[in-house]
């Protein structure tokens, strides 16, 4: 009797141990997926930055970033990008087709640093600066946990390639 009563306890102990084991490794599966989900979206949007081609850069807090990029070492055709904050999903939008880049997005912001960072370009829709580039955009996400509330601040600052002359048209 005495020995059932100890075996007992030690079941009851052994299930308790394999039960918070299996919650911290579920709870760890979580946090890893969502860590990929963001290092996924840094790599996109810094990849798709490094890529602009020429022409306009817009962007500001509410209409998101607006540019055209093509892949300059393999010729690669332009696409436009647009990013955009809509109900908590950063949105990607590449040549017309929109792709669901990151859930839980309580606030994005965009900024261009021209000397000193700005929270709209083009600073003015003066004709001889709407097509100028800024020196870098920085991407500023803050990102809620799963029920909702802002669990931290994403911050990426890529410096753009230097702005090619536009293309002047040759002798025919």
């Amino acid at each position: 009797m005495i020995s059932l009563g100890l075996f007992a306890l030690i079941a009851v102990a052994g299930l308790a141990l394999v039960q918070g084991i299996l919650g911290v490794q579920g709870r760890t599966e979580v946090r890893l997926d969502r860590l990929a989900e963001l290092q996924r979206t840094m790599f996109v949007v810094t990849s798709d930055i490094d890529q602009i081609a020429t022409g306009r850069i817009s962007g500001n807090a509410k209409e998101g970033l607006k540019f055209v990029r093509a892949a300059p070492g393999i010729g690669g055709a332009r696409i436009p990008v647009e990013y955009r904050l809509v109900g908590g999903m950063l949105i990607r939008q590449a040549n017309g087709a929109p792709q669901r880049l990151l859930p839980g997005v309580a606030s994005a912001r965009w900024r261009f640093w021209n000397g000193a960072w700005r929270d709209r370009w083009p600073i003015t829709d003066a004709p001889e600066v709407a097509d100028l580039w800024p020196q870098a955009i920085e991407m500023e996400l803050v990102v809620t946990d799963a029920n909702g509330r802002p669990a931290g601040t994403l911050r990426r600052v890529v410096v753009l390639p230097k702005q090619l002359p536009p293309e002047q048209p040759g002798p025919l």
